[in-house]
């Protein structure tokens, strides 16, 4: 997954960087917000200079295969939000197999009851919080759209008397699906044993707990996914499983299709797809009631 996640960063350079000249921001590092497994978790801050708000919220949270990576990746993505007119935070999370499943989403989940937290000092609207991920960062983003505190992912990083629900989220060629026979042999050794601490047949509820797919539902944040049809690494299928479940539970969720892209998609049409999320970012966590 890692010639995805460096393609994807160049899509993302990209708009940063044709955003470059728009309003000013504002960038914090190095923000504590939380434990995970007795460490200190930090993000990172991107927001508007200008302004009162309150600003809706997105969470970039980066790939590497559950198992690498950090939140400096998704520094172009946090720049282009807050030009946009959004606070933008990347946290870190734990990392397989150190940390096997479900410390990752659980981090997440921490980051945005953090968010909430603070809403006041941030200049955070709490009720409009989207997310977005790249590959396995897209599936932690999934999981953060189609879970609730019932389902056990919740984790004690810290403000536990804050939801950790977010309203939208964008994906892009993220699994949904753990347990389904399709992957390969690499990715199986060295993405979804370390993540989940064994093999399918060793842990078969514990994989289908880390499949977005087991939660979807009415009660989803509102999806947006991007796919390839040539992606040999995660399938099609996988996105599309995920949205038939969410929109015939009477949710919200579609699916872009990249006609000719495998798991490494040419830069221009990555640009293409931010330009589409930034817009389904507009619509739905800047819209009032």
């Amino acid at each position: 997954m890692r010639s995805f996640v460096l393609c994807l960063l160049a899509g993302v350079g990209l708009a940063a960087t044709a955003s470059a000249d728009g309003p000013a921001i504002r960038e914090i590092p190095d923000l504590v917000f939380g434990k995970g497994g007795g460490t200190d978790l930090r993000l990172d801050v991107a927001m508007p200079a200008d302004g009162d708000g309150p600003f809706p919220v997105v969470v970039c949270i980066h790939g590497g295969g559950w198992v690498d990576g950090d939140r400096r990746q998704m520094t172009g993505a946090m720049q282009a939000l807050a030009r946009r007119g959004f606070v933008a935070v990347s946290p870190d999370y734990r990392l397989a197999p150190h940390d096997p499943f479900p410390a990752q989403i659980e981090d997440c989940k921490a980051a945005v009851r953090w968010l909430r937290a603070n809403a006041q000092i941030y200049k955070i609207d709490p009720d409009h919080i989207g997310a977005l991920g790249f590959a396995s960062g897209g599936h932690l983003a999934e999981l953060l759209a189609v879970t609730a505190a019932e389902d056990g992912l919740e984790g004690t990083g810290g403000n536990s008397d804050q939801s950790s629900r977010v309203q939208a989220v964008a994906s892009f060629f993220s699994p949904t699906d753990l347990t389904a026979p399709c992957w390969n042999a690499d990715v199986t050794a060295k993405n979804l044993i370390p993540l989940i601490g064994g093999t399918i047949a060793d842990k078969p509820e514990a994989y289908r707990k880390a499949s977005p797919l087991t939660y979807a539902g009415k009660n989803s944040a509102a999806l947006l996914i991007f796919h390839g049809d040539h992606d040999k690494i995660v399938p099609l299928e996988q996105s599309q499983l995920l949205a038939a479940k969410i929109n015939a539970a009477g949710g919200v969720a579609r699916v872009i299709v990249l006609e000719g892209e495998g798991h490494d998609p040419r830069p221009d049409k990555l640009l293409g797809c931010i330009r589409q999320m930034t817009s389904f970012f507009d619509a739905q966590l800047k819209q009032k009631p």
